[in-house]
Order: C-alpha cells, then sequence, then structure tokens
C-alpha cells in the first residue's frame, strides 16, 4: 500500500505522525509524507520520504497575520490561527500538494487534526483519509472556525471538506471531558513519548528517583516557547526545590539563560522518551506530544499554557488530576507551589500511573496500521 501523511511544517504536529508513519514502513508499505522542506533530516533519519511542499512556518505566519488584518503574526489571535491552518497554508501549498500526491499515487492519506492540505488532497484524488489527532477532542467552537476558513478555499477549487472515515484517537478515558462522545469513525491509536529513530518502543513506567534524595524535575517548553523570558523566572522558583533538567528546544544555548546556574542541567532538542527516567515531575507549556508522551510514561505534570490547544491539555491534566494546571498570568511561584503539590501528593503519580496503564492498553500504532491496511484493501 502507500500511505501519505500530511503535517502543518511544525514539531508539535509532525512528531506525533511519527509511530504510525514508522508501523506503515516496518510492514512494507510504501510512506510519505507532505510537509516543508526543513524536515528533510528528520525523515531522511527516519527513512521515510519527504514530499517537500510549501513555505516553513515563519512565511506561513505572516500571510495568516496579512489575512486576518493583525500586526504581530506571532500574538495569540483565533483568527490567525485559523488563517494559518485552513487559509494560508492552503493557499501557499495546495497546488504543489495536489501535484506531488499524484505521483505518489496514494491509498489512504493521513492527515494531523489540524491540516487541511492532507483531506484537499485526499478530497482531489478520491481516496479515503484518516484524522490523527494529538490529545483530546478539540471542541467544535474550534474547529468550526477552521472549517469556514478551509470551505471557502476548498469551494474555489470546486471541493467541500471530506469527514474523514477514521478519527484516530490517542487520548484515554481518565483524560475525557465530562461531556465527550466518540467521534464519528473513531479508532483509539496508543500515543508514544517522542524517541529517536534508533530507540524502541515503550510505555513502561518512568522511574523516579525515589531514593530519598532531592526530586528531579524536568522543564520542558517544546521547541517554540523554550525562551529564557519564559523559563528563567521558573528555574530560579524551582532551584530550591528540585533538581532541575531543562531542555532547550531547538536553537538555544544554557548561556542565554544567564549566569548562576551551575545546579540546572541544560539539554538540548532531544526526543522525550530519553529524558523521561529518573524525572518525578514535567513542568511543561502542554503541547499535546509532550503531555501525552509524558502520561505514557506514568509521570505526574504540571501544565503552564502558553497558547493553542496547550489550554486543552491543561484543562484535561487539571480535571484528571494527573497534575496541575497553572493559568495565565502565570508566576514563578506558583508554578513552584504546583511543582510541590505534585511532589507531595500521592494521587497525582497514582493518576498518572493510571493514564499510563490505560494508554498501554490501547492498539498499537501497528495494529491500528494493520487495521486501516484491511479496511482501505
Amino acid at each position: 500500500m502507500r500511505i501519505l501523511f500530511s503535517s502543518t511544517p511544525q514539531h508539535g504536529h509532525l512528531l506525533p505522525l511519527l509511530p504510525l508513519a514508522r508501523a506503515f514502513r516496518d510492514r512494507g508499505d510504501e510512506v510519505a509524507v507532505i510537509t516543508s522542506a526543513g524536515f528533510g533530516p528528520l525523515f531522511d533519519a527516519e527513512r521515510l520520504t519527504l514530499l517537500a511542499v510549501g513555505p516553513e512556518i515563519p512565511v506561513l505566519l505572516a500571510e495568516a497575520a496579512r489575512l486576518a488584518g493583525v500586526d504581530d503574526p506571532t500574538a495569540p489571535d483565533p483568527a490567525v490561527a485559523a488563517e494559518l491552518f485552513a487559509g494560508a497554508r492552503i493557499d501557499l501549498t495546495a497546488e504543489e500538494a495536489v501535484t506531488a500526491a499524484r505521483e505518489f499515487r496514494p491509498d489512504l492519506v493521513v492527515a494531523e487534526a489540524t491540516d487541511y492540505v492532507g483531506p484537499l488532497v485526499a478530497a482531489t484524488l478520491g481516496v479515503p483519509y484518516a484524522r490523527l489527532a494529538f490529545g483530546p477532542l478539540i471542541p467544535a467552537q474550534f474547529t468550526d472556525v477552521f472549517d469556514a476558513v478551509a470551505e471557502r478555499r476548498y469551494k474555489e477549487r470546486g471541493l467541500t471538506v471530506p469527514a474523514p472515515s477514521w478519527y484516530l484517537d490517542p487520548c484515554p478515558e481518565i483524560l475525557r471531558a465530562p461531556d465527550w462522545a466518540a467521534p464519528q469513525g473513531r479508532l483509539p491509536l496508543r500515543p508514544e513519548a517522542h524517541r529517536g529513530p534508533d530507540t524502541p518502543s515503550g510505555t513502561a513506567d518512568a522511574t523516579p528517583t525515589g531514593d530519598g534524595s532531592r526530586p528531579r524535575v524536568l522543564l520542558s517548553f517544546g521547541t517554540h516557547f523554550a525562551t529564557p523570558e519564559a523559563l528563567r523566572p521558573v528555574i530560579d522558583a524551582l532551584a530550591g526545590h528540585a533538581d532541575l533538567v531543562v531542555t532547550l528546544g531547538l536553537t538555544g544555548a544554557a548561556a542565554d539563560f544567564g549566569d548562576g546556574l551551575d545546579h540546572v542541567e541544560f539539554i538540548a532538542f532531544t526526543p522525550l522518551a530519553e529524558i523521561l527516567d529518573g524525572i518525578d515531575v514535567v513542568v511543561t507549556h502542554g503541547g499535546a506530544g509532550t503531555t501525552m508522551g509524558t502520561l505514557s510514561r506514568g509521570v505526574p505534570l504540571v501544565v503552564v499554557p502558553q497558547g493553542a490547544d496547550q489550554f486543552l491539555q491543561a484543562g484535561a491534566v487539571a480535571g484528571s488530576r494527573t497534575g496541575v494546571a497553572v493559568m495565565p498570568p502565570a508566576k514563578a511561584e506558583s508554578v513552584a507551589e504546583a511543582v510541590t503539590e505534585v511532589l507531595g501528593n500521592a494521587e497525582y503519580r497514582d493518576n498518572a500511573r493510571r493514564a499510563a496503564q490505560q494508554i498501554g492498553a490501547m492498539p498499537s500504532p501497528g495494529e491500528v496500521a494493520d487495521q486501516l491496511a484491511a479496511a482501505v484493501g
């Protein structure tokens, strides 16, 4: 079979696709990914074909801000988000994507939850598509806005936004909203903490320190939000509470964070699965990949959302008591207090382990790949 994945060109959107893409690859299927050229090294390492189409995210953001009539493309604005995912990306990517897809000839398209180029390709070529979520179900009040923007672009091309044949759901029961209803075509899919291409998959609990020493806290704000301005106050507030491991994002350096931090272990961008062992609590911005990956290993969280869907993850974590959410305006002292709360109350770790057990019982990416392949025929 020939499987085409499609994603917005951002790590937080692409990385959750990898387990299923690897599963199809390991079955012997032909697998390709539509996204921007900057991710070439990632897919080379994964032995997956990149169909490089469309501009990188800064260009898309600038165009989205122009379409929304907003001066600052980095400011949180629902109109900019809708134009980014469902407007600008279609405008600047769709034609190239359709051309590349025609040549690849997919039997199935798998698109991440906020990708509208993959469904457009599927509708144009007349092939089924699966939507792969990367966290809790996004409420209709948000997706309806995106759909409305996308519908205009599809209509210009004589198309309608197709309904997915399958909704691939990585969210365990413990994180679901009280009013949750199963989406049509739902297939559960076990999420994984992001791992390198040569690291075995697994959902075993991460091992906390547990030896009477100071607790060990991972501070990870992903690839976009890990700025010294956001992290240094939290580092200082946590200094007396725990030993700290701080991820630097894609381009940061320890020197960017100033002096007096010899007690902090800074690490460059590293797959989450390779740094969770020995961690007692993860303090994060609440990216879906970090949230789901952390809980897949039974580690509780403190979520400090910065934007986008991170507030959904924060609410799910707080509601399930797998951790604590610190909502904006978040003071560093409040984050430190939340860490102390999580460390001092076994309920959070017990619930995180319950989440890990539920995740471990979900169908693996390999099982889902087999199921989709059988359904497509």
